[in-house]
């Protein structure tokens, strides 16, 4: 018996390895077709592809998101510098005219805010400082510069350094301030200061965008000294600086 099965098994054999050989198509000696081999490498390719381009737009989406809070982080650290100059602004006359006897502390248009203060230690030589906050028209829109001048006895000192670019890509803006009425109540915010010897009570800076995405949160600051400084009379340095010339 164990010899008749041997036998067979060796007749199975050598039919199934002469099928092979023939090229006989059953599922026990086919290989894989150049079809099936384009389309396995064709899925592999569209997997790769795709990996790629998920971990390529989450590198975009990345860099986007540290752009966008590099330029929050600027326009917050813009807005604490603005806050804390024209927070401490000085009852001290920069200009002063000799025939009047009115003593300019600050002044301001709608493009313009010129005013009086002290500037951190590492940016100034100490003193009082006539700083100058100017919207103008830039490459792209219009630019937010700021320029400092030591002020003296002989009046603001000329100085070569290029005005600073505080801000850039801006389609409209502006400075307004608000008075108090008799009553102490707060008027309507107006685009022009120029009373003598006084610091108004609000100052706003308005910005808008050319890019829609960008968001300038609202701005007014009221000057510590700005309660006292009308009762000021004008400050022996700008009488100086006025009889010198």
């Amino acid at each position: 018996m164990k010899g008749a099965h041997a036998i067979r098994a060796s007749a199975s054999r050598g039919r199934f390895s002469a099928s092979c050989a023939r090229g006989t198509r059953t599922s026990m000696c086919r290989g894989f077709t150049l079809i099936e081999v384009i389309v396995a490498i064709s899925l592999l390719a569209f997997g790769l592809a795709l990996s790629f381009g998920t971990l390529r737009g989450a590198s975009k989406a990345t860099e986007r998101a540290e752009i966008l809070s590099q330029r929050d982080e600027r326009l917050r650290a813009v807005q604490g510098f603005l806050r804390t100059q024209l927070n401490a602004a000085l009852p001290i006359a920069f200009a002063f005219d000799n025939q009047t006897g009115s003593a300019t502390f600050l002044r301001l248009s709608q493009k313009k805010l010129e005013f009086v203060a002290a500037m951190p230690g590492y940016m100034s030589r100490g003193g009082p400082y006539l700083q100058t906050l100017e919207l103008v028209e830039g490459g792209k829109g219009q630019q937010l510069l700021f320029r400092q001048q030591l002020l003296t006895t002989e009046g603001p000192v000329d100085d070569d350094r290029e005005p600073v670019v505080l801000l850039d890509g801006i389609a409209d803006g502006g400075f307004r301030i608000r008075r108090l009425d008799e009553s102490s109540k707060p008027g309507d915010w107006q685009p022009e200061w120029n009373e003598s010897a006084q610091l108004p009570p609000l100052v706003r800076l308005d910005v808008r965008f050319l890019d829609a995405s960008r968001h300038w949160p609202e701005f007014v600051v009221a000057p510590r000294l700005a309660a006292t400084a009308g009762a000021t009379e004008a400050v022996p340095l700008a009488a100086d600086a006025a009889n010198n010339r």
